[in-house]
């Protein structure tokens, strides 16, 4: 009888009998492999981005034809056929129905070698391509080493450093390089290791190096651009110049290293009419030496530098910047009260005529964007100049970590954490760039990841302020009493020494010590630090007090309150309205409203 067979199905049965299931897994893996594979290789050929957001979209798009095609067709030992909407007779079902378990068997290998191909991707990549990805450097990626003074006489010492700083801030207004920032630049300063090992430490590609003889007005500069996997030269040149011409010859060597990377270099050099008085630009060089110093008599006598330098040079729009900073961190950091005042009040003026004179200098955006945070308190203002020269200097590790600073204290914590760790990648020696970074991640109650920074920085600069204080921090909100003082004892002498013992002693259980020690910090330091005077008196839970030297906090501009919102012992509180009225006074919105 040649009837045909009844044969009634469901949709999703039918699906089942079409292989459309099978065929869309496989799809998706093969789709997914294949875009994995892309990114991967792409890069390696020099092939755009755009390139791998094609194949991205390709797969993508395939899904709803492969689908389509695998309902309309099956593959059987005669080729590709049209799939019958029902079986043949039943004379010729037998033989359709092994022919269908010989091709579900096939696709099941099918499925499987993908799913087997998937799962050794994955063990690869998290086992081998990851750990090279973050050992390798970066293709167009560079550290530009203190340039040797080989003039004989260490009183030259400033002007090759010097230098060497101007190099990297020149360098910095490349788009799309990856560059060391100074602190770690500088760590290998009369460093005897070779170019492979520091280019790994710093996971770069390529090294700036050379030298600068100086005698009397004449100089000798040498600058080699090598490969820092082997030491092979890609570059080099030599310049003898009068002092008076040094500046341009910055500008041809960066220009020459943009050339070598094939990158652009922002902006046009300098002409002859807009260089400074070689005397005013030697003052600033010599400013920049002892500012370096991050001593109280290193900033006042770079400020006097720097004054000498726009007194020689009333147009020296960079001198007026460096002048601008350096007034800052001694009201910062060493004045308070009107003396404080007084001295923002200059760094804000001083920004602002660098403005005047070159209104696309970073160093000069800079300089106004710490001074109106913290001498003004005026986040919302610093944050467009930190915008503004972060779009002119892309590479300045410096203004990258000033810009993710204003992010934490407005309370952007995701966005500062994004631009810290960026930071950090660029200056991976910097012990300011570890200490941000931890501070952050404890306000985010990423203690562990915080501890692992901190003991790092620890090794890279012993005795360094700060890190036991960061630690004794996490202890005492891990509730580690023991652990917390002893990192405190641990905090070499000083400021953040006596705060780190007084905030372990809060947490050891016994009032009279905890009271002892509150009161003698208050006694030797609370005129330094009221704002640290406040964060203990929160961990006490006493916040009437704690709001009591918040506001004489606010009073003195210590700039201490720029550290609200990544200090727990406070942001407990941050239901209190007394809270949510300093914000406003901070110009900064308080956690949890929309801003």
């Amino acid at each position: 009888m040649n009837a045909k067979l009844p044969f009634k199905t469901s949709f999703l049965a039918e699906l089942q009998r079409r292989h459309v299931y099978k065929v869309g897994a496989m799809y998706c893996v093969a789709g997914w492999l294949l875009v994995q594979v892309a990114t991967q290789v792409f890069p390696f050929f020099d092939v755009s981005n755009a390139a791998v957001r094609w194949v991205v979209i390709g797969v993508i798009a395939g899904l709803v034809p492969a689908l389509v095609l695998a309902w309309l067709f099956d593959i059987t030992p005669q080729g590709i056929v049209r799939t019958s909407d029902l079986p043949a007779t039943a004379a010729e079902l037998p033989v359709m129905v092994q022919q269908r378990r010989g091709m579900d068997r096939k696709l099941n290998y099918l499925l499987g070698g993908l799913l087997i191909l998937a799962l050794a991707y994955l063990v690869l990549d998290h086992t081998v391509l990851r750990r090279l990805a973050t050992s390798a450097p970066e293709e167009k990626s560079i550290a530009v080493l203190p340039l040797a003074n080989t003039g004989g006489d260490p009183a030259n010492e400033y002007f090759s450093d010097g230098l060497t700083e101007e190099l990297i801030a020149i360098l910095a207004r490349i788009p799309d390089l990856k560059l060391i920032g100074r602190s770690s630049s500088f760590h290998f300063k009369n460093s005897s290791e070779d170019s492979k090992s520091i280019g790994e430490k710093l996971g770069v590609s390529s090294l700036l190096e050379g030298s600068v003889r100086r005698q009397g007005d004449h100089v000798r500069i040498v600058a080699e651009l090598v490969n820092a996997a082997d030491g092979r030269e890609l570059w080099s040149d030599s310049y003898d110049r009068e002092v008076k011409d040094v500046l341009a010859v910055q500008a041809e060597i960066a220009q020459a290293v943009a050339e070598q990377l094939k990158l652009k270099l922002l902006g046009t050099p300098a002409t002859q009419a807009d260089l400074p008085d070689p005397a005013a630009h030697n003052a600033l060089l010599q400013g920049d030496f002892l500012f370096q110093k991050l001593s109280e008599d290193g900033v006042r006598r770079s400020i006097d530098a720097y004054r000498e330098a726009v007194r020689l040079s009333p147009r020296y729009a960079l001198a007026y910047a460096r002048l601008s900073i350096a007034l800052r961190q001694l009201a910062a950091t060493w004045l308070s009260g009107a003396d404080a005042e007084q001295a923002n009040a200059e760094s804000h003026q001083t920004a602002q005529t660098a403005l005047s004179l070159d209104p696309d200098l970073p160093r000069a955006h800079e300089a106004l964007g710490w001074v109106l945070l913290t001498g003004d308190f005026d986040a919302a203002a610093a944050e467009a100049e930190f915008r503004r020269g972060v779009a002119l200097a892309p590479g300045d590790a410096g203004l990258v970590q000033g810009l993710s600073y204003l992010l934490a204290v407005r309370g952007d914590l995701a966005q500062a954490e994004v631009l810290a760790r960026k930071s950090l990648a660029a200056d991976p020696l910097s012990l300011i760039a570890y200490l941000h970074l931890s501070r952050i991640l404890i306000a985010t109650g990423h203690y562990d990841e915080a501890a692992k920074l901190l003991e790092h920085a620890d090794e890279l600069q012993p005795q360094a302020a700060r890190v036991h204080a960061y630690l004794t921090t996490i202890d005492i909100l891990r509730r580690d009493a023991a652990a917390a003082l002893q990192h405190a004892r641990q905090e070499p002498a000083g400021f953040w020494h006596d705060y780190a013992v007084a905030l372990a002693m809060q947490a050891q259980g016994d009032a009279a010590a905890a009271d002892q020690a509150l009161q003698q910090f208050i006694s030797e330091q609370g005129a330094a630090g009221p704002f640290q005077v406040a964060a203990i008196y929160g961990l006490r839970q006493d916040p009437d007090r704690m709001f009591d030297w918040l506001d004489r906090a606010y009073r003195e501009r210590d700039p201490g309150l720029t550290q609200l919102m990544v200090t727990p012992m406070l942001l407990a509180y941050r239901a209190d309205p007394r809270f949510a009225a300093l914000c406003a006074r901070l110009k900064i919105t308080p956690p949890g409203q929309a801003g």
